[in-house]
């Protein structure tokens, strides 16, 4: 295909919109590797700089990842996460056919924090267990979570071994707590230096940062959770209903 160069599009664009059709349309598959930089300028007839721009984009799109030394490969699909349903990463996980998976960072008790305390309707400095948590799929990280609950509620919580375990099913089933409910908002932001790390991306990378109050049937919050999902493998939707 010739890119258009008297064309009020730029030629990276042209290129990228070019490169997003064939990647769309199946013609390289999950994991494939497009050719080289060097390749794509000789076959469009355009400098390596404007072939650069192009993957850049592609890049921050989430269509596409590179490996240092191996060149530059086609990302999975995009997980669509639906809003209108209260479950969790592993449930989610295991609805889609892919193996949920943890590393604990962190399982502590310690005081709330004057946000924490006012999430969970508790007093100041009531105790509360702390469980930050890289999420993954398959083996590859898709989240970082950081959960804190009220301790009274679910004593001994952290005995349990949640780098296998379903936070939400240990509450249902050995707790016995239905959860009901939550309050749930998201953004957009940049990941910082510690969630570039964890969840083995390359700076700048979009996370979408959330924040979800869980509530139970006898109507109190049973659970707060500030969670960053990568923004190049997630995306959230909901139905939405006119008012009236």
């Amino acid at each position: 295909m010739t890119l258009r160069r008297q064309h009020p599009v730029p030629l990276y664009q042209q290129l990228e919109a070019t490169l997003r059709a064939q990647i769309e349309s199946g013609q390289y598959g999950t994991h494939a590797r497009l050719p080289s930089e060097r390749d794509l300028a000789n076959e469009f007839g355009v400098s390596r700089m404007t072939v650069r721009q192009a993957l850049d984009a592609l890049v921050q799109a989430g269509l596409i990842y590179g490996k240092v030394g191996k060149g530059t490969f086609v990302s999975e699909p995009k997980i669509n996460q639906q809003l209108a349903t209260l479950t969790g990463f592993s449930e989610d996980m295991q609805r889609r056919g892919q193996t949920p998976s943890s590393r604990v960072l962190k399982a502590v008790v310690l005081p709330a924090t004057k946000d924490v305390a006012a999430a969970l309707q508790l007093d100041p400095k009531a105790r509360v267990f702390n469980l930050v948590r890289v999420r993954l799929a398959n083996d590859a990280p898709l989240a970082v979570e950081n959960d804190y609950l009220p301790a009274h509620l679910c004593p001994d919580l952290l005995h349990h071994d949640f780098s296998r375990a379903s936070l939400y099913d240990v509450l249902r089933e050995q707790y016995g707590w239905r959860l009901v409910r939550a309050q749930q908002s998201i953004e957009a932001r940049l990941a910082n230096d510690e969630e570039l790390k964890l969840l083995e991306l390359k700076a700048p990378a979009p996370i979408l940062a959330m924040e979800r109050i869980t509530i139970v049937e006898q109507g109190f919050p049973i659970e707060y959770v500030r969670s960053a999902y990568r923004g190049d493998r997630y995306k959230f939707s909901a139905r939405l209903t006119p008012i009236g």
